[in-house]
């Protein structure tokens, strides 16, 4: 029998059945309450530290509220090992609506997830909430934010986001367990205020992990969003900076709607802003910063600012080390190196990664997925096969004698690239004036 409806048949109820919310006097605990009916259960946490709570009328309503949405977002990490149909709810109501926004989030987030284990199911079948909580009627609060949260990750567009962003009045930045690199790179940029959240995995997934049960990726980015969402709120802020570019946009399979980064998109982000504006109306705005531009933009801009090439990861296999490396091993590795090829010196650039990606023979095949040649884009945040074509196309005028990938593409690939890559500026954005002027005085280039 197919995995999916043999799990399907047997664990047809994942149950979110409850909360809680502690305040004790160095935190706040939330603890979120999941069951795999007739398989087991799941208690993550969630920890953010009393110093960070900067708003002194908290709405406990209202925080309720943001609370249980961060559980049907958390859930998905749980709900995946058997990707049960029925999805019940005990502790917190959704209309039709909202319920047809978190089926979206499932289904396209998981995208990836459903192509790597073979699921076959359109949107409709793939999840059915069912409500047991009754309706609440939310009154209308009042909420003056004001200033940033910079939302960090460690690699180059977070960093281009801090050192444009450095000089503006109330900064402040989050990060989810957040490694020394990211911290860093917001200590270079000279932000102090550093709110973060430790998240407590449960141990019990792990387990259906090693027992065979379903696996894969999720989408982190809208854990992110809504987390961050909780912490402007407590912490005042109007603004949610991201750093998500452009090419965020491209999914990884031909003809298919499956993106790796799709909480990434501009689709997501349009998408969060419009349900939290109508059910949650704090006035709170949650953009990318640098959606205007292509990774390559964004790596021309990263070129400039020196202080943050030692420090800097964007690897995320090797992220799961104490010590964040670049693995030189991962489809992450190999785009980076690539797109800043023609920005820094390749003695530099080798120094940073510990080799030139561009000699690993071993990586043909991932390269291949890279330049757009074969079916599949590498499932990993990588840009667009444009932007990797024209960066190499630059890359192959630094070198007397080129390196094995580089040699392979120039006797092997004739690929050309229309796009105006270094001058186009995506009008698909949501930057206010304010802040899309200040990118535009960034760009020394001629934007169309």
């Amino acid at each position: 029998m197919n995995k999916f409806i043999e799990f399907r048949e047997k664990y047809p109820n994942f149950i979110y059945d409850k909360y809680e919310i502690t305040l004790t006097e160095e935190k706040m605990l939330i603890k979120f309450y999941f069951a795999i009916e007739n398989l087991t259960t799941f208690t993550p946490q969630l920890e953010i530290a009393r110093k960070d709570i900067k708003n002194d009328s908290i709405n406990e309503e209202l925080l309720h509220n943001l609370v249980f949405h961060i559980g049907l977002v958390e859930a998905i990490s749980y709900y995946k090992a058997t990707v049960s149909k029925n999805f019940i709810i005990n502790c917190g109501y959704l209309d039709i609506e909202q319920q047809k926004w978190f089926q979206k989030l499932y289904y396209l987030g998981l995208g990836e997830f459903r192509y790597r284990n073979a699921i076959k199911c359109d949107i409709d079948d793939f999840i059915t909430f069912k409500i047991n909580a009754p309706k609440q009627i939310y009154k209308k609060i009042a909420f003056n934010p004001s200033g940033n949260l910079i939302c960090i990750g460690g690699g180059k567009d977070s960093a281009v986001s801090l050192e444009l962003l450095k000089n503006e009045p109330n900064n402040a930045c989050f990060g989810i367990n957040p490694k020394e690199e990211s911290l860093n790179c917001a200590t270079l940029a000279g932000i102090t205020e550093i709110y973060t959240i430790n998240r407590i995995i449960d141990k019990n997934i792990i387990e259906l992990n090693n027992q065979g049960f379903f696996n894969g990726h999720t989408p982190f980015s809208a854990l992110v969003s809504f987390t961050s969402y909780l912490m402007a709120y407590l912490t005042n802020r109007k603004y949610i900076v991201l750093s998500n570019e452009g090419s965020s946009n491209e999914g990884n399979i031909k003809g298919e709607k499956i993106n790796h980064q799709y909480s990434k998109t501009y689709e997501y982000e349009c998408d969060f802003n419009n349900y939290t504006d109508k059910y949650f109306d704090l006035h709170i705005i949650y953009f990318s910063f640098l959606r205007p531009l292509s990774e390559f933009q964004i790596a021309k801009l990263f070129c400039q600012f020196k202080k943050y090439h030692p420090v800097f990861r964007s690897c995320g296999l090797g992220s799961k080390n104490k010590n964040w490396n670049w693995c030189c091993k991962c489809p992450k590795c190999l785009f980076t190196f690539i797109i800043l090829s023609p920005f820094i010196d390749i003695e530099i650039l080798t120094q940073i990664f510990n080799e030139n990606m561009l000699d690993k023979k071993d990586m043909l095949a991932t390269f291949e997925e890279l330049i757009g040649v074969r079916e599949i884009k590498p499932f990993d945040c990588v840009g667009t096969f444009d932007e990797v074509n024209y960066a190499l196309k630059l890359a192959l005028k630094k070198y007397e004698k080129l390196p094995y990938l580089l040699q392979y593409y120039q006797d092997n690939y004739d690929i050309s690239v229309t796009r105006d890559i270094e001058h186009e500026y995506n009008q698909d954005n949501n930057l206010n004036e304010y802040f899309e002027n200040i990118l535009k005085e960034a760009l020394k280039w001629k934007i169309k």
